[in-house]
C-alpha cells in the first residue's frame, strides 16, 4: 500500500516537480496551492504526509502547520516544510511549531525523498 502525500506550493512549477517526483516513488499525490485549500485537504484526506511550503497566500506554511498540530485528530500527519528561507530562525520556527522536518530550497530530490521515505518508515528505492 502506498502513501498519501499532499503538496503544498503556491509555485506551479515546485507543485508539478514535487508531484512527479512522489509519483515516480510510488506515492499517491495530491496537491494544494495555498494554506486554506491545504487546511481543509488535510482534514479530508488525513494525508500521510504533507510538503509544505512556508510563504503562501492566504494562510502561510506556519500558520498550517499549527493548525494541523493543534488537532488531536491530525496528530499521525507527517509535515515537511519547505522553503526559500534558509536561516536557523525559520527553521527552528517550523520545527518549534511540529514540523517533522525542514528543506531548504532549491533542495537534492534525493535528499528529499529520504526524508519522506524515513518519515513514513520506508525503504529507499
Amino acid at each position: 500500500m502506498s502513501g498519501e502525500i499532499l503538496v503544498v506550493d503556491d509555485e506551479p512549477n515546485i507543485v508539478l516537480s514535487l508531484e512527479f517526483l512522489m509519483k515516480k516513488e510510488g506515492y499517491n499525490v495530491t496537491t494544494a496551492s495555498n494554506g486554506v485549500e491545504a487546511l481543509e485537504f488535510i482534514k479530508q484526506l488525513r494525508p500521510d504526509l504533507v510538503l509544505l511550503d512556508v510563504m503562501m497566500p492566504r494562510m502561510d506554511g506556519y500558520e498550517v502547520c499549527q493548525a494541523v498540530r493543534d488537532d488531536p485528530e491530525l496528530s499521525s500527519v507527517r509535515i515537511i516544510m519547505l522553503t526559500a528561507r534558509g536561516r536557523d530562525v525559520e527553521r527552528d520556527k517550523g520545527m518549534a511549531l511540529g514540523a517533522d522536518d525542514y528543506v531548504t530550497k532549491p533542495f537534492a530530490t534525493r535528499e528529499l525523498v529520504e526524508k519522506v521515505n524515513s518519515l513514513l518508515e520506508r525503504s529507499s528505492s
